[in-house]
């Protein structure tokens, strides 16, 4: 596991302060989804949003969800996938962004999600991410891998 966090835990975010940052590689595996959400709520008590509030509860599902998708649809075997969280303190909003492996397995874009089934068990995290965020979408900088993102206001 490797872990890089760029910022020092403070009690309140600093409006002013510049952006902060989390990044950690973890295995592609429910184990490593399952790490993603702990750390993802771990870091944001750090950053000056509490365990129980409304926005590290909103956060740690969107995380659940994109590291989920991450290892069901985005795993290769031998390859991790990353999280990265960015706030951004002056506009009281929080970047997530979960890479993996299969740059090919792109989901549909924004407004582009079809319903799912009722009697279906899966199929409903991404429906979930576009009604929790503010923004999202996917990206693909390299041949390597994908990066599907979202953006939510934390106030």
């Amino acid at each position: 596991m490797n872990a890089d966090i760029a910022s020092a835990p403070a009690a309140r975010p600093d409006p002013s302060a510049p952006a902060r940052h989390f990044t950690i590689s973890l295995s592609a595996t429910p184990r490593g989804a399952r790490l993603a959400r702990h750390l993802a709520a771990e870091q944001l008590d750090k950053w000056g949003r509490p365990y129980g509030t409304g926005a590290n509860d909103t956060v740690t599902l969107l995380v659940s969800e994109l590291a989920s998708n991450a290892v069901r649809h985005g795993r290769v075997v031998g390859r991790d996938f990353r999280l990265r969280l960015t706030l951004y303190p002056e506009s009281a909003t929080l970047r997530v962004e979960v890479t993996d492996a299969r740059p090919g397995r792109r989901p549909p874009g924004p407004g582009n999600l079809t319903p799912v089934a009722a009697d279906r068990e899966g199929g409903r995290g991404l429906l979930v991410v576009e009604a929790l965020a503010t923004h999202w979408g996917a990206t693909s900088s390299d041949p390597y891998t994908k990066t599907v993102w979202c953006e939510i206001a934390l106030d």
